[in-house]
């Protein structure tokens, strides 16, 4: 049986809340990304023993509510986070469509920024050059654009440069972290068949996203993150089944207590008129 693309096992990641002191130079050189096991201050774990496994080929999508730790997992597959517990191992490149925006420097080109950001993917400048046009007409950026300073870009035209770009990429692995709910209907066609090409050449996806129609047209299974811990391991549609079930018990929870404190205060007024009454007739 071939080994498993991606392999989690028991990941956890902390982050100190309310921290005392701020951390000097030295420990953040022996520590790096790790948290401080010296560190004071209430502790915050946006995941904990999660595991599972991701083979070549399966696109999974994670499933959950915000705040719930989807991101910081694809960080921790990406290798931006480090795990303050377990382990994860990826087998092959991985292609980030995170921040799309990310690595850009304003002060160079958007050329210039082609270059370099590809350069610090692990593409050769051959690469880059091969594939510099389809970058740009992929981008929708005009030729007047193209060299000049991408301070003077709107943020949409940095974002379909950096998709461009990453798209670009011939890495095995691709995490994908909201990118598809930016851009126009035309712009997001183009990114969906550019996903779907890659998916068709046997690439490892895992993909964030709150659209629960990309979820189900890319993927075929997914992971529900509820509260920080792996809640299920399903295929896509019962775990999204689940998520939203959780969430429509989550709403009826609220009107509940709405319901319950509005009562409360309703009652507390008819006791505060009835008080003024008494004085008045007294």
């Amino acid at each position: 049986m071939a080994e498993p693309v991606i392999e989690a096992k028991g990941l956890g990641v902390s982050f100190a809340v309310n921290r005392r002191r701020k951390r000097s130079l030295r420990e953040m050189f022996i520590h790096g990304s790790k948290r401080d096991p010296n560190a004071e201050g209430n502790e915050f774990w946006p995941l904990r023993d999660v595991s599972f496994e991701v083979a070549k080929g399966e696109c999974v999508g994670i499933v959950g509510k915000n705040g719930t730790g989807k991101s910081t997992l694809l960080k921790l597959i990406a290798g931006v986070l480090i795990a303050d517990e377990g382990t994860v191992t990826v087998r092959g490149k991985v292609a980030p469509l995170l921040e799309l925006r990310a690595g850009f420097n304003d002060q160079l080109t958007g050329r210039e920024n082609v270059n370099l950001v590809g350069s610090l993917h692990g593409m050769t400048q051959q690469q880059i050059d091969d594939r510099f046009e389809q970058i740009v007409e992929f981008a929708e950026i005009d030729d007047k654009f193209i060299d000049t300073p991408v301070r003077h870009y709107s943020s949409g035209m940095k974002v379909r440069l950096g998709f461009a770009l990453i798209s670009q990429l011939d890495h095995p692995v691709m995490l994908v972290d909201e990118v598809l709910a930016v851009g126009d209907k035309s712009f997001k066609q183009k990114c969906y068949q550019a996903i779907d090409r890659m998916l068709e050449n046997n690439r490892t996806m895992v993909l964030v996203s709150h659209n629960e129609g990309d979820l189900r047209r890319f993927c075929n299974r997914g992971l529900y993150i509820r509260d920080g811990v792996l809640a299920l391991d399903s295929d896509i549609d019962n775990a999204l089944s689940a998520y939203n079930e959780d969430m429509t018990a989550e709403i009826e929870q609220r009107k509940k207590k709405k319901k319950k404190k509005n009562d409360k205060n309703d009652d507390g007024d008819d006791d505060g008129d009835g008080d003024d009454g008494d004085e008045k007739a007294a």
